[in-house]
């Protein structure tokens, strides 16, 4: 499933600034334009969307103001585009979650969805050309605003969905309306492990912020809240007199008294 918005839609949909088509070929060149990109994310990231000018954008990426909205038009265009050229992270976490059989009585089932659904956001974040990327997404989940909800209905409430329908399945016992918390209390979870450096603090420097290496402790503490949070509902006294009734008792023979 593909949740990326075509390109060509999005540039029909504007039309170009006079100081965009005073643009020349000189100017205009694809290191520019993923220059751009890469500094409206960086900015966006670390300071916020409604902050952040296309002056200082052009700015950090060392172009021609005019060249900004030549590529990407005005800034709410700019900001769809990173989701955009980021869209492949998203069908990669579908992807693994379409390898994940879905088994509800498999104890490892619960915790390959979380591993799919953490895994490559996770890794994303520990790359280099991904940190700002990771660093953008949890910025603006914890800051929503009318901007970053399109954002959200747009790229990633399919992924949302998805996973909500698999962890229904996986907990069947509960309902789909616990599963969509279940989801939002496990997406916190990684958020805040991506977004928080106070363990550094807290731990007295032994830990380093969104460190790669606990991804297997984060899916444990994730898989274990969903457990405890949505248990399987334990038999009832009738049911369970019921089973004891059903069980073939052994028979034994009585034994002779000595007279």
């Amino acid at each position: 499933m593909s949740t990326r918005t075509p390109a060509a839609r999005r540039s029909a949909s504007r039309a170009p600034t006079p100081a965009a088509a005073a643009v020349t070929p000189e100017t205009a060149r694809p290191d520019r334009k993923q220059a751009i990109l890469l500094a409206a994310e960086k900015l966006f990231a670390r300071h916020g969307y409604h902050v952040v000018t296309i002056r200082q954008i052009a700015e950090e990426a060392g172009v021609p103001l005019a060249l900004v909205g030549y590529y990407y038009g005005q800034k709410h265009e700019l900001f769809h585009a990173i989701f955009e050229h980021w869209g492949h992270s998203i069908e990669a976490r579908l992807a693994g979650l379409a390898t994940v059989d879905i088994a509800p009585d498999d104890a490892r089932t619960l915790p390959r969805i979380i591993d799919a659904f953490t895994a490559p956001v996770l890794a994303l974040r520990a790359s280099a050309e991904g940190e700002y990327y990771a660093l953008l997404v949890a910025r603006e989940l914890y800051h929503a605003t009318e901007e970053a909800d399109r954002v959200l209905r747009s790229y990633f409430d399919p992924l949302a969905e998805a996973y909500i329908d698999a962890l229904h399945a996986a907990l069947p016992h509960a309902t789909r309306s616990q599963a969509a918390w279940g989801y939002q209390f496990a997406l916190g979870s990684l958020l805040h492990h991506l977004n928080d450096s106070r363990i550094e603090r807290l731990s007295r420097g032994e830990n380093k912020r969104a460190d790669p290496a606990v991804a297997p402790m984060l899916v444990n503490f994730i898989v274990g809240g969903l457990r405890a949070a949505l248990p399987k509902p334990k038999a009832s006294t009738a049911t369970a007199a019921a089973a004891v009734a059903k069980t073939p008792r052994t028979r034994t023979t009585p034994r002779r008294q000595t007279p």
